[in-house]
């Protein structure tokens, strides 16, 4: 399904459920301070669906990390602001924290295999967050137990788990990848979130199952009206499923806007380059541009543009700190020479 369809936009208000302000967030190494997100501004509206991209080391999954609360040393969040639904997180304690993850925001992990215990049944896992956060069970610990398993059997089905109550005891091992994202979906919508933060949820995957399970992401976001962050390296898939994008490089957001618009017009380098590293199967003649050098060591940068060195309009103007530039109501772009840039 695609989300920029209209039978979703109408869910998309302008008040945002999650904002978050100049958030900076560091890591104390041996070799230094690792600045692993460094001024990110952004906001996540009702009902929609936003696309993080970037490429391994950007910050997208520590930028959501923090906003989980699982930012521990040596890492720690320097300065900034996570409002969700109002509430200021930063400084947040664990306890306020474990009543609102699972309830209210809900994050699915990079590797299923992994996040999931393999020592506890699928069943228990799910239940577990049923158990913690469900304030419609009631009754005897074995009634609400006996509902609890009620409502796991249905995230099953809703995440298309065949014959789910039959398959509730098994491990994590004994379901396939695809399986096990399916799983780790159905643990994070457990108990209907406002917001479903979803890092990389095809990794590893085939492309088939890829397409299946970012189709129902998409599905149960319409059917539950709730928001999604997907997190990314690909820019295709973020054109097929998001309204808005944030493209981030070396910790900085170096450009937003509507899917569709930075996708057809892209104003920053990188940007471009992301898009020139994807295949045209419309066009196999055309070569495959990948984007030289490598994301820069995020210990003590100086002060310039993070893309300068592998920047091909790079200019001596580009040797500063460069600001988010708006370029329309809803763009912006971390770019002094986006204007002559040819397209």
């Amino acid at each position: 399904m695609n989300a920029n369809n209209t039978n979703i936009k109408p869910q998309v208000q302008s008040k945002s459920i999650l904002s978050i302000e100049d958030l900076q967030t560091c890591f104390a190494t041996r070799d230094g301070l690792v600045t692993a997100v460094d001024g990110v501004t952004l906001e996540v509206r009702p009902g929609e669906c936003l696309g993080v991209v970037g490429e391994s080391g950007s910050g997208k999954s520590v930028t959501f990390a923090s906003v989980m609360g699982l930012i521990k040393k040596p890492g720690y969040i320097a300065r900034g602001s996570i409002r969700f639904a109002g509430r200021e997180l930063v400084g947040m304690g664990d306890r306020d924290y474990r009543r609102l993850r699972g309830k209210d925001i809900a994050m699915t992990m990079q590797d299923a295999l992994t996040a999931l215990n393999p020592a506890y049944t699928v069943g228990d896992q799910i239940l577990e967050v049923i158990l913690a956060h469900d304030d419609s069970l009631s009754g005897s610990k074995r009634q609400r137990v006996r509902e609890a398993k009620r409502k796991a059997v249905e995230m099953m089905q809703l995440v298309g788990i065949p014959s789910a109550e039959n398959r509730l005891d098994e491990y994590p091992h004994q379901f396939s990848g695809g399986m096990r994202q399916r799983i780790m979906i159905a643990i994070a919508l457990a108990c209907r979130p406002k917001l479903l933060i979803a890092d990389e949820p095809t990794t590893a995957l085939d492309v088939t199952i890829q397409a299946q399970v970012l189709e129902l992401i998409a599905d149960i976001r319409r059917e539950l009206g709730m928001s999604v962050v997907l997190i990314t390296h690909d820019l295709g898939v973020v054109a097929e499923y998001c309204d808005r994008v944030v493209v981030m490089y070396a910790g900085q957001i170096v450009e937003s806007g509507p899917t569709l618009d930075v996708v057809g017009n892209p104003k920053h380098p990188y940007t471009r380059g992301l898009l020139g590293s994807i295949p045209d199967l419309e066009d196999l003649s055309r070569p495959i541009e990948p984007i030289p050098g490598q994301v820069p060591e995020l210990i003590d940068l100086p002060p310039q543009c993070r893309f300068l060195s592998r920047c091909p309009y790079r200019t001596a103007d580009c040797e500063q700190n460069i600001a988010m530039r708006r370029t329309s109501e809803e763009r912006e772009v971390r770019c002094i020479l986006f204007e002559g840039i040819e397209q």
